[in-house]
Order: structure tokens, then sequence, then C-alpha cells
């Protein structure tokens, strides 16, 4: 089993190529507007928020919710940007079920767990302008 903070590496890369591709066919808009708008997507708050909502969705098996609480617990040595440790932690969290579900070849739950994100993350920003 790799590190958590390894997963959750792997899992930031996977969820921005996803979300940046999501963005440039939606929009097809300028650099400069595409990178504003995958910020809402892929932010640590962002990140969090979606978890939460799928905690209480119950949208995650045992062996998913194994490695959610060992990327939430995981020690990072480096410092959270813009944002409070919790909140960073339940980002690296989401991160590390992106980074395990990809490199475990299950493209079918991955792709479901990043459209759930994205339709989560719409709803909220809809929902608050």
């Amino acid at each position: 089993m790799l590190n958590p903070l390894s997963l959750a590496y792997m899992g930031d890369s996977i969820l921005d190529t996803y979300v940046r591709k999501y963005i440039i066919l939606k929009i097809k808009g300028k650099p400069n507007r595409l990178h504003q708008l995958s910020k809402q997507y892929v932010s640590a708050k962002g990140q969090a928020y979606v978890l939460n909502v799928l905690l209480e969705e119950d949208f995650f098996d045992e062996e998913e919710l194994a490695i959610i609480k060992r990327g939430r617990n995981a020690k990072s040595y480096t410092k959270a940007k813009n944002t409070d440790i919790q909140t960073y932690r339940k980002s690296s969290a989401i991160e590390a079920v992106i980074g395990y579900l990809y490199l475990n070849d299950e493209t079918e739950r991955l792709e479901l767990l990043i459209n759930k994100m994205i339709e989560i993350t719409e709803e909220r920003v809809n929902t608050n302008g």
C-alpha cells in the first residue's frame, strides 16, 4: 500500500487533468478564465466541501473510507496554503482516493467520483454565485 500522501500527490494531478478537460470542453475560453474557473473545482476548500457531501451520501465503499482516513490523518510536512489544516487534510483525503483509484486502474469508479465532484461543485457555485 502506497503512502497516502503519495496517493494524494497523484490524485491532485489526476483531478486537475479531468477538471481542465471538463472546463475546456464546456467553456472554450482563454487560459486565464479557464484557470479561474478550475480553482473552484480543485481548491482545498472546495474538495473538503465535496468530501463532506459524499460522506453524508455514503458514496464511498469500505476500502475507499480506509484510504480517506489514512489520507486525512497523514502528517504532511508542507504548510497548507490559504486554508486551515483540517480543510487541507480533507482535501488530501479525497485526492488520496482519486490517486488510489487511478493507480489501481479503477477507471469507471474514478470517473464516477470525479463526475460527482464536478456536479457537487457546480451546485455549490450556482447556489452561492
